[in-house]
């Protein structure tokens, strides 16, 4: 059993389902954040438990600060300390830029920078106590390069980016790492409402030729929160296929 804790939000479904099921396999403890999710993350907790896994179902909306805090306490009571902090929750949007509404852009950044913001304040403290620490924020290729009707979208994950590089300078004292992993077109519910017309367009813009899976972006994921990646800070890798080179 892996003595290390680690906080994922949005673990429900998807990439956050995928990288807490290899931390499981790797003997973390795991703190399992969901929203609305609830009968899929305590099926996922289910599972993991029957494996040996030490598992902490949490509901919190990321994007309220005093839930957030809450749960943070909750996990540290739990299991003594949080080592590892994934930002995983989010949501998508396509719309216009002349159509978003401003409660639509005010959404988008609270569960998307809010969420990073207030995770990332409510763990930092044990980490700088301790002196060690892994913080893994998600954004996407679009917060690298943009995506039309998706401006609010590729705004909040770039802004991920930018807190991921001024966060790792800061804390890199402390030797507490912070990356950031920006997946490409990946099989997910959130992509599964794409038509097949634009999912054909995207795949044929992927020079592998494909989407990636859950799991592959997964694997980076726990590669930045392992002792292996003790000297990467500030970095962004991209799991993307080709389709952002």
């Amino acid at each position: 059993m892996n003595s290390k804790t680690v906080l994922i939000t949005g673990a429900s479904r998807g990439i956050g389902k995928a990288t807490a099921e290899l931390f499981a396999r790797e003997g973390y403890g795991l703190i399992l954040n969901y929203n609305n999710s609830k009968e899929k993350a305590l099926k996922l907790s289910e599972r993991l438990t029957k494996t040996g896994s030490k598992v902490l179902v949490y509901q919190a909306d990321v994007s309220k600060q005093q839930q957030v805090e809450n749960m943070v306490s909750a996990g540290e009571s739990f299991f003594g300390g949080i080592d590892i902090l994934i930002c995983n929750a989010g949501i998508s949007q396509q719309q216009l830029f002349t159509e978003i509404t401003p409660d639509e852009w005010r959404k988008m950044m609270s569960v998307t920078v809010d969420a990073a913001f207030y995770c990332c304040r409510a763990v930092l403290p044990g980490m700088i106590r301790r002196k060690k620490g892994k913080i893994v924020l998600i954004s996407s290729i679009w917060g690298i390069v943009g995506a039309s009707c998706e401006v609010h979208y590729s705004t909040a994950k770039a802004a991920l980016i930018g807190m991921t590089k001024a966060l790792a300078k800061e804390l890199g004292p402390s030797n507490i790492q912070v990356n950031c992993v920006a997946p490409g077109i990946i099989d997910t519910d959130m992509n599964s409402t794409l038509d097949i017309k634009t999912r054909r367009e995207l795949i044929s813009e992927t020079p592998m030729g494909r989407m990636g899976s859950p799991y592959e972006v997964a694997e980076s994921i726990v590669f930045l929160s392992s002792d292996k990646a003790d000297f990467i800070t500030g970095q962004v890798l991209s799991p993307n296929g080709g389709f952002v080179i």
